[in-house]
């Protein structure tokens, strides 16, 4: 199992976001918890991320919506949320 960290800034992009669409909240924790024991499980689409963000991953949480995060000595810290143009 991987710790993890979610930054003050991340938290207060997931509370708007949870604002906006409180349907969102349950599937965000239960993503959470998969990326938690493994961060390359299937259903989580994760990938590694091109360019200026070669360090880091994404996975999806929803069809539009990507978690990007660094993974590290089995950390895992959650960057960013949002939709692909909003992330990337």
């Amino acid at each position: 199992m991987y710790r993890l960290f979610t930054p003050k800034q991340f938290r207060r992009t997931v509370s708007r976001l949870i604002k906006k669409s409180p349907d969102l909240d349950p599937k965000l924790s239960k993503i959470i918890e998969i990326l938690k024991n493994d961060p390359f499980a299937p259903m989580l689409k994760t990938h590694k991320l091109k360019g200026g963000m070669e360090e880091l991953y994404a996975c999806s949480l929803t069809y539009e919506l990507r978690i990007v995060f660094e993974l590290a000595d089995n950390c895992i810290t959650l960057l960013d949320i949002g939709s692909h143009d909003e992330v990337y």
